[in-house]
């Protein structure tokens, strides 16, 4: 892209999608993938999508929206959110997480 237009449909952008496989899988055969769609100083803006199943992840600094689908992400102490579209949460460096996707999650994340 170029000039102030980003992208013109983020609910539609391709995203490179691969199999979550080793110790992230924790059920189903979910795929995840992401892109990034620019940047704002030392800030990344992308997309990121994960399809029915569930796993785990350690997250990085991140604040995220989510644009579509379902599910909920468990944080290690016990807290759990349900994740839906207009759903904003904040992820911190080294939390441990499990992603469990109802229907296909898309959401739009600012990495620092």
């Amino acid at each position: 892209p170029t000039g102030r237009l980003l992208e013109a449909n983020l609910l539609q952008l391709s995203l490179p999608l691969q199999a979550i496989v080793n110790a992230d899988l924790v059920g189903g055969s979910p795929c995840a993938g992401a892109t990034e769609v620019a940047t704002i100083g030392a800030a990344q803006l992308g997309i990121w999508e994960m399809t029915e199943g569930i796993a785990s992840d350690t997250e990085v600094d991140e604040i995220f929206v989510v644009l579509s689908g379902s599910g909920e992400v468990e944080f290690a102490d016990g807290e759990r959110i349900n994740l839906s579209p207009g759903v904003a949460v904040r992820l911190c460096a080294g939390e441990r997480t499990t992603w469990t996707i109802h229907t296909t999650l898309r959401k739009l994340y600012v990495i620092a």
